[in-house]
C-alpha cells in the first residue's frame, strides 16, 4: 500500500514474452497487485507473467491496447484498488518512477497522472522522430481537451478508483489513440490531470507505433472534438 491506499498496476502486453517477467519482477514493494492483460499473444507472455507472480487476464484475440487497459481497470476496481497505475509490458518504463507517478493520486492532488518523458533529463534518449511526433500529438490533443499536455503518448499513468467510476469505460477508444481519447474524456468529466517527469527507457525492444498510426490518432482526436462540441 501507499499512504493507506491499495495500489494496482495494470500491464497491457501482447507478445512480450522477452520482457514481461522483468516488468513484473521489478514492481516496487508497495504495489499490492500486478495485473497483466495478455491481449491475444501468440507467444508465452501470459505464462511468463504468471510465473513471475502476476495475475493474468487472458484474451484469446487482440482487441487493442485501450481495450486491454480497460479490462485491467475493471478487474482492479472489482479487486478493491484505490489507485490503478499502468505500465507497459515492454520494460520501457522505469519502476523507480512509479512512486512519483502515483503520489499525486494517492494524496488527492490529481485524479489522473501521466508520465512526461520530455521533462526528464534523459529526454534526449528518445528517437528524434518520436520526440517530434510526441510534441505534435500533444499539441493536437491539448487543443481538443482545452488543457496543456506535453507528452500525451506516454503510457505510464495512474488514476483514482473514484475517477474511473466517473468515466464511461465502454466508450474509451480501443486501439492506438487510446491515451488521447482518454485525456479528452477526462477533461469532459472535469477530472484533473497532472504530469510528472519519467525516464524514457530504450533497449532492443521494438515500438509498435508506426507512421500510419499517427493518422489514426489525429482522426480519433478530431472525432473527440466534434463529439464534444
Amino acid at each position: 500500500m501507499r499512504e493507506g491506499k491499495r495500489i494496482c498496476v495494470v500491464v497491457p502486453a501482447r507478445d512480450e514474452a522477452r520482457f514481461v517477467a522483468r516488468v513484473v519482477a521489478t514492481m516496487p514493494a508497495f504495489v499490492d497487485r500486478t495485473v497483466v492483460v495478455d491481449d491475444g499473444s501468440v507467444d508465452d507472455t501470459g505464462a511468463r507473467a504468471a510465473a513471475a507472480g502476476a495475475t493474468v487476464l487472458r484474451r484469446d484475440q487482440n482487441h487493442g491496447v485501450g481495450a486491454a487497459i480497460v479490462a485491467g481497470y475493471r478487474h482492479a476496481l472489482s479487486d478493491g484498488a484505490d489507485v490503478v497505475a499502468v505500465m507497459a509490458g515492454d520494460a520501457q518504463m522505469d519502476p523507480e518512477d512509479l512512486a512519483a507517478v502515483v503520489r499525486p493520486v494517492v494524496r488527492g492532488d490529481a485524479d489522473y497522472v501521466k508520465g512526461d518523458r520530455l521533462r526528464h533529463p534523459a529526454w534526449a534518449d528518445m528517437p528524434r522522430l518520436r520526440r517530434w511526433g510526441t510534441a505534435g500529438l500533444a499539441h493536437a490533443t491539448s487543443w481538443v481537451a482545452g488543457a496543456r499536455f506535453r507528452d500525451t503518448q506516454c503510457g505510464y499513468t495512474a488514476i483514482s478508483a473514484a475517477a474511473l467510476r466517473r468515466l464511461d469505460l465502454a466508450a474509451v477508444w480501443r486501439g492506438y489513440g487510446y491515451p488521447n481519447h482518454l485525456l479528452v474524456a477526462l477533461a469532459a468529466a472535469d477530472l484533473s490531470v497532472a504530469e510528472v517527469p519519467v525516464r524514457p527507457v530504450y533497449g532492443d525492444e521494438q515500438s509498435g507505433l508506426r507512421p500510419h498510426h499517427v493518422g489514426t490518432i489525429l482522426w480519433v482526436v478530431a472525432r473527440a472534438r466534434w463529439r464534444c462540441r
